[in-house]
């Protein structure tokens, strides 16, 4: 692992609101934004911080396992590095491409086959026709669906949608790879195999978090543990 800083959190903070639908219109917005009484750390009704100043940096090359309780802010942390959502406050850096697995399934287009989504989440992650093309006769066999890749997934189970989707993105070119629950879902045998490729990407120098409940897990592939709890982070 090389010294060099790829991912960093300097005192971020992230809220949500319970409500579906806003209620202030864009005229009082601007009036509070403009009069200062609302400032961008204030909660308002139904709103809650899902993250409270959270900071960790991560090497080039590190893996790095975030655990803690359900709702503590760990997918929260995952969903900021890949861009899914921004902060409240505070910066974050990421450096290099990422490849995210972070919501089973996330991504897939329900009504295309298996092939049709290597192809079109293989591009989103950064690989190019003709590399998918070099790649996707791996990627099928990785993902041991050759007898459904060319089913629309909708008829997948979910562990079928996972073992498709890991293998996509493990087969990217990114330099930063995010697994939420990766180690939890499919059976036994899958999960060795994920285990076996998480660690071949770590001895190419590629940089992971992963979230978990299987501390045992975590701790045969990660270099760090950090504990996530109601969106304030610890180290282990």
């Amino acid at each position: 692992m090389s010294s060099e800083t790829i991912i960093e959190f300097r005192d971020v903070w992230k809220k949500y609101s319970k409500q579906q639908v806003l209620n202030n219109s864009l005229r009082e917005e601007l009036v509070a934004f403009i009069t200062g009484k609302r400032r961008r750390d204030d909660l308002s009704e139904g709103e809650f911080w899902a993250l409270r100043d959270i900071s960790f940096a991560v090497g080039n090359g590190e893996c790095i396992g975030l655990h803690g309780p359900n709702g503590s802010g760990k997918s929260t942390i995952l969903k900021l590095i890949s861009r899914v959502t921004y902060p409240t406050r505070g910066n974050i850096t990421v450096s290099g491409r990422v490849a995210p697995l972070i919501e089973l399934g996330a991504g897939m287009h329900l009504d295309l086959t298996g092939m049709e989504n290597i192809y079109m989440n293989g591009t989103i992650l950064g690989l190019s026709i003709r590399e998918l093309k070099y790649k996707v006769d791996e990627i099928i066999e990785f993902s041991d669906l050759k007898d459904f890749i060319n089913v629309p997934v909708k008829k997948y189970s979910s562990g079928m949608y996972l073992r498709l989707a890991f293998s996509i993105a493990v087969h990217s070119p990114a330099e930063i790879f995010l697994f939420d629950e990766v180690l939890a879902v499919g059976d036994e045998d899958f999960q060795g195999q994920c285990l076996s490729k998480i660690r071949a990407l770590l001895n190419k120098g590629k940089t992971m978090i992963v979230v978990s409940h299987d501390m045992e897990k975590l701790g045969q592939i990660c270099t760090r543990l950090l504990g996530v709890t109601v969106g304030v982070m610890s180290a282990d």
